[in-house]
């Protein structure tokens, strides 16, 4: 069979195209948290500026495609700072531009996600802790935001799935994640375009099952916690 022979003949350089894929999500994912919390913080904030920056923010990136935004990072960014001696090849090349473009794409909808989270939590919580002498920022860093990671975490690891998906675009900049190594393993083979890429569909759907299931445990976990 003829799928079966490129599953076992190719396994080698779709394994490192996964782990390539795996390492591009894991790294966007963990900067997109960090953004998620930053700008979700800044959305649900009283300072009327910064929920104006959040808004701008999140609108602008889920207003707009991942592949223009990967190529406004890859190719306008390089361009426009490249009098100033900028080069993404002197910092990590097209991985780290990818990077750049889930993190700052994930990051939207992560802020939503801590949003959501931190709106999830009693109100009476954030008073309760306020009127013992806490800090608003204590506050939200000790009571709130532990009880909204829980309600979070369902939607983390989907988000994670998304950025996973979302890897197979970023390889229009030559990372050779998984649907990269399925081009070029088609160049080389143009009669089993087919087979290759059941393959690559074949190894999406495998690891993004296995991250949908952990979902649906942590979901229920959670939902029993309560």
């Amino acid at each position: 069979m003829v799928l079966w022979e490129v599953i076992t003949g190719s396994f080698d350089t779709f394994m490192a195209a996964l782990s390539e894929t795996v390492k591009l999500a894991i790294v966007s994912l963990i900067a997109a948290t960090v953004l998620g919390i930053i700008f979700g913080l800044f959305t649900v904030s009283k300072v009327r500026i910064l929920e104006w920056i959040s808004k701008i923010y999140i609108g602008i990136i889920r207003g707009t495609p991942l592949l223009v935004q990967t190529f406004i990072i890859y190719y306008g960014l390089a361009q426009t700072l490249r009098p100033y001696g900028f080069q993404w090849k002197l910092i990590g090349g097209p991985f780290t531009a990818g990077a750049v473009a889930l993190s700052l794409n994930a990051g939207a909808y992560m802020a939503e996600i801590v949003r959501g989270g931190i709106e999830s939590v009693d109100i009476g919580q954030m008073e309760a802790a306020r009127s013992l002498g806490l800090s608003y920022g204590k506050a939200m860093r000790k009571i709130v935001l532990p009880q909204a990671f829980f309600t979070m975490l369902p939607a983390i690891i989907n988000q994670f799935i998304i950025s996973l998906k979302d890897t197979s675009l970023i390889s229009i900049i030559g990372i050779r994640e998984l649907t990269q190594n399925g081009k070029i393993l088609v160049a080389n083979a143009t009669a089993r375009s087919m087979p290759i890429w059941l393959t690559v569909a074949i190894y999406y759907l495998v690891i993004c099952t296995v991250l949908s299931k952990i979902a649906q445990i942590v979901e229920r976990k959670v939902s029993h916690g309560k």
